[in-house]
């Protein structure tokens, strides 16, 4: 796991790390886990949803979003994205949702192990 992170931020990645191992995915997509944090301090997580239909496969963070949503929250202070996917993590319509709660939003995609891959934002 990169230090370069601030400890809230690894505690987002211990909690997405930990949700992709709970992700669903019989059929075939990439187990994702992802983690947020909204302004209150309060953490949310969520993994990949699989559906036999390609179109209505749930990505991780939409799930964490929706999840932080559904529970009040209003704005978001960072997100990870954990994933086995080379390039995968942060996908377009889960940066969007996030995007509807702001701009600028920090969001860490790493490795399963941890491993910071790349730095993206609303």
């Amino acid at each position: 796991m990169t230090t370069d992170l601030s400890a809230e931020d690894v505690k987002l990645v211990r909690l997405a790390r930990a949700a992709r191992l709970r992700a669903y995915t019989p059929h075939g997509a990439v187990p994702e886990g992802a983690a947020v944090r909204d302004t209150d301090g309060r953490t949310y997580a969520g993994a990949t949803v699989d559906h036999a239909d390609p179109a209505l496969v749930t990505s991780a963070l939409r799930v964490a979003v929706a999840t932080a949503a559904s529970s009040g929250a209003r704005a978001f202070g960072s997100a990870v994205v954990v994933s086995d996917a080379p390039e995968g993590g942060a996908d377009t319509a889960g940066m969007a949702l996030l995007a509807e709660f702001g701009s600028g939003i920090p969001v860490v995609v790493a490795g399963p192990d941890g491993t910071v891959r790349r730095s993206v934002s609303t």
